[in-house]
Parts: structure tokens; sequence; C-alpha cells
């Protein structure tokens, strides 16, 4: 199985790198103001628990993520009478998918992404999510799945450094190397680059599945000569901000933290983005049951996922949560109504089906 560094692991090494930083105190200003403490947006592992209820365990990165979804998440619940425990160890797909099989499952709810249905759904690894307690009025519509459902959001975007870039370019200017010289950033990962390459190609936003594949891969191929590549979040950042790329491709988070840092000369847009979601997913033979879908509905309050926006940058997944969301954290927002008019949405039925043979491809294309 292939193990990448997700945008849920990369949240936890931003968090960490962020320390205190500017960018770090506007995001605990911003938490403040939602009522969170200090001390739910400091550092550290170990397992935060509600005081009543029946113990569902939630697996995430760890790091931050630990704190803010204990204000997010756990505290609300427990107000109910449940109780959340929280794991930081990460909820990797091989690690799912080895509980599952060896029948030893001790996770109830793991924090997850379109590559795990990708890659444990044709196992059986995944519960089917019970929307008769998770409610679909509570979330788009579009990232309801049947063995997972959003949790948050972020974003892929294009990024720019305004000190050798002029205007606001496109994702067809990402590929027009005469115009703007210079090299470019993508992920190495074909999820998210692939539409930006039928994007850059005049594919209309809704119009982008089925991906033609042959057609992304032969639009990358033009201007592979001058391509690096990034593994994690913190050499996106770093590519952008040392200046090596006049352009990039990289997720919101680490977008915000370049325009902070580098004083507005590194910038972004999420016009022609893609709106992706975090997910739920709830491991085959969970200990908890079904009292893991009632967790999953009280984590949709608006209220919450507000916080861990202002914790984290992780967008809300409830379309109510846009009228608390601080104004100086909506244009940050991925998941906000303007942000998300302007940007497509990922198809996970598309990944299921075709994730596995061509990220080895899209693997391929680059390294040859």
């Amino acid at each position: 199985m292939m193990e990448k560094q997700s945008f849920a692991e990369d949240c936890r090494a931003l968090a960490a790198e962020l320390g205190g930083s500017q960018t770090r105190r506007d995001l605990i200003r911003s938490a403040l103001a939602l009522g969170i403490a200090p001390a739910a947006l400091a550092l550290g592992g170990g397992a935060a628990r509600a005081q009543a209820g029946k113990e569902v365990v939630l697996v995430n990165f760890g790091g931050v993520a630990m704190k803010a979804f204990d204000e997010a998440y756990v505290k609300p619940f427990a107000a109910q009478g449940g109780k959340i425990v929280l794991d930081g160890s990460g909820a990797l797909n091989g690690k799912i998918l080895t509980m599952v099989q060896s029948r030893h499952v001790t996770w109830d709810i793991c924090d997850a992404g379109i590559t795990t249905l990708a890659e444990l759904g044709p196992h059986g690894a995944l519960e089917k999510i019970d929307y008769s307690i998770v409610d679909k009025t509570k979330l788009d519509p579009t990232f309801a799945y049947d063995e997972g459902v959003v949790n948050y959001m972020f974003s892929s975007v294009l990024a720019w450094d305004k000190s050798k870039i002029s205007g606001e370019p496109t994702l067809a200017d990402f590929f027009d190397t005469k115009k703007y010289p210079g090299r470019r950033m993508m992920r190495k990962d074909s999820q998210a680059m692939l539409e930006f390459a039928l994007l850059a190609d005049g594919v209309p936003k809704d119009k982008l599945y089925p991906l033609d594949v042959k057609r992304a891969f032969a639009k990358i191929a033009t201007i592979k000569k001058d391509l690096l590549f990034w593994n994690s979040g913190s050499e996106s950042q770093s590519l952008m901000r040392d200046g090596e790329c006049v352009m990039g491709l990289l997720w919101h988070t680490r977008a915000n933290v370049l325009a902070d840092e580098t004083q507005g000369r590194v910038t972004y847009t999420f016009k022609d983005g893609l709106l992706q979601p975090g997910l739920w997913v709830v491991p085959k033979g969970n200990p908890a049951g079904k009292e893991a879908m009632r967790a999953i509905a009280s984590m949709q309050q608006p209220e919450g996922q507000v916080k861990l926006l202002a914790a984290m940058g992780n967008g809300p997944s409830n379309p109510a949560a846009d009228a608390l969301v601080p104004a100086e954290l909506k244009k940050k927002n991925p998941s906000d109504a303007a942000n998300a008019a302007v940007q497509a949405k990922i198809n996970a039925d598309w990944y299921k089906a075709n994730h596995s043979k061509t990220f080895q491809s899209f693997l391929d294309l680059i390294s040859s």
C-alpha cells in the first residue's frame, strides 16, 4: 500500500513549524475570539478524554490536532453525554487495513481522505456511513460518500512569486514558460495535479470527470523539464519561499503561511483551485458500533468546525458555519461560499476506480 504525506499529516507538521510565528499569533487571536483557550492550541499528544458516555476512539495525526479536536469535537460530544478518546498515532491506510484483516480493530473513527476510500474501499475495510444518524443537510452532499463523510475542507491552489510574475497568472500561464519563464512546482502525486493540467488545457470545471488522463499527462509533459516536485507540505513552502520556483501548485494552508512569511511576495488564488474533503471513515468492525455515527453527527455542529478553522486552517464542512467565521479568516477559508464557487470539486468515485494505476503512471511519467 502506497503511503505518502496526507493533508492531515501536513497539518500536524505545519503547526509544529509555525511555533511562535506571526501566523501562529494571528491564529491564536482568532481562536480566542471563538472561545478556544491558548492551552487548546499547544503542541503535544496524549489522549484527551470526555467525562461520560460510551467510548469512541478517534484517530488523527497528533500534535496541535489533539488539542484542536478536543475543543472542537470532544467537549461538545461530552456535553451531549458521549465520550470521544483521541489517539494521535496516525490513521495510516496500512494500519487500518491490518486491523480489519486481523479482526483486531481498536479504532472507531479515522481522520482520512479520498485516497483512503480508493485504497481501502475495494478491500471492504470500511463501514458504510449511516445517514439516518449523520445529517446530509449539514454538509455539501457532493462529499457524502458511502464509506466516508466530509469532516473539513481543504484546497489545492495556484501560488506565484509577485517579484517574478506580473499580474495574476492563470493555470494556462502555469504551463506557458515562454510568457513566464522559470521553474514550476507540482506535488509528487496525481491527485489534483491531473485536474490542474486539464483545467489549464481548457476543460471546464464541471466537465473534468471522468479525467482524461492521457490528455493531462500530455499537458504536464510540455513543461516537465521545468518542473520540481514536492513530497511534503514543508518542501512546497520552501521551494516557493526560497525562490526556486516562480509558480507552484500546493495546499491552501501552506499558501496562507507563504503569503504571511514573505509579506505578500508569494500570493495565491482559490480561482480554479480544487476543493477536497478530509473525511471521517469508520474501520469495519469498529468496537463502538453505531456510537461512532453519533459522534460524527455531533461533529457536524458549525461552532466546533469554526474553532478548527481558527486553530488549523481547515475549512468547515457545514455551510451554516459561514455566518460564524470571523472576517479575518474568510479570505483564507477554502469552503467559504465565495471561494468554493470558483473552484472545481474532486470526484471520489473516479479516484476509487482509478487512483492506484493512475498514481503509478504519474510517477513513471515524471521520473522518465
